[in-house]
């Protein structure tokens, strides 16, 4: 069991003196130029990662709405263009060269009808999972909040549907239990159940708090430190789940006692 700590809202130098593991948010990271993976800037990262033993894991490009997001990392799975399995594949290729644990990707959103939309969905996944297959890279699809109506895999059998369909040893479960929470509007009770539904399938947790509404901002999904919300994080401890519980949050300080608080659930 290992805690690390993502790139979605802290600097990489300052992850790597306090973890011992980090989440690489490549949309964050600067590594782009022009749509694609620099390799000036790749070396430059994996030389930063070789001065010392801190385990990997990756967060691909996704689907964002936010004026803070890079429009040309935006990748939607429901529908997918040559230029969106190219960034997709970069990422699975940068996972192989880090041996990162998982790279994390998104489902993802509602075009006409839910239905169709999963099955377009399914079909891009299988094609993004055979690559990953060829390179020795497990993908772990991230549970999203219920909150936004336009997202889909936002309940388990949902999301347990696509990884059966697939049907691959290299496509698992990013368990977002901040998202799940939102999904679940806060009743912890239902949560629990959320979270027991996965349990076999999950290769990689997402930690973060929230009050488990539905706001303006995000839908919700504040990204809280552990404490700041309503998540009764004993959840956790009944997953039996021994690999990494990454910190999602937007400072420093709240890693720091989001860490610490989180020790004592697990």
């Amino acid at each position: 069991m290992m805690i690390g700590a993502s790139t979605l809202g802290v600097e990489l130098v300052r992850l790597v003196e306090i973890m011992d593991s980090v989440e690489l948010y490549l949309p964050r990271l600067g590594i782009y130029e022009r749509g694609a993976l620099s390799k000036e800037c790749v070396e430059e990262l994996r030389d930063q990662l070789s001065t010392s033993k801190i385990k990997t894991s990756i967060h691909a490009p996704y689907f964002s709405d936010s004026q803070n997001y890079p429009r040309s990392l935006v990748v939607d799975t429901t529908r997918m263009q040559e230029e969106d399995f190219k960034l997709i594949e970069e990422a699975i290729n940068l996972a192989e060269r880090l041996e990162s644990n998982v790279l994390v990707i998104h489902p993802g959103r509602i075009i006409e009808n839910r239905e169709k939309s999963m099955k377009s969905m399914i079909k891009n996944l299988k094609r993004l999972t055979t690559y990953a297959e060829d390179h020795n890279v497990l993908l772990g699809l991230e549970n999203k909040e219920g909150t936004d109506p336009e997202n889909l895999c936002t309940q388990p059998e949902e999301i347990i549907r696509v990884i059966e369909e697939i049907g691959s040893e290299n496509l698992a479960i990013t368990f977002d239990i901040g998202h799940a929470n939102l999904t679940c509007n806060g009743d912890q009770k239902r949560l629990a159940a959320f979270a027991e539904k996965l349990r076999e399938r999950i290769v990689h947790i997402h930690i973060h708090d929230n009050m488990g509404e539905n706001t303006k901002r995000y839908h919700g999904d504040t990204h809280s430190r552990v404490g700041a919300g309503c998540i009764d994080f004993n959840i956790l401890r009944k997953l039996r789940y021994n690999g990494i519980y990454n910190l999602e949050m937007f400072s420093t300080e709240d890693i720091r006692i989001s860490r610490r608080l989180l020790k004592n659930y697990l």
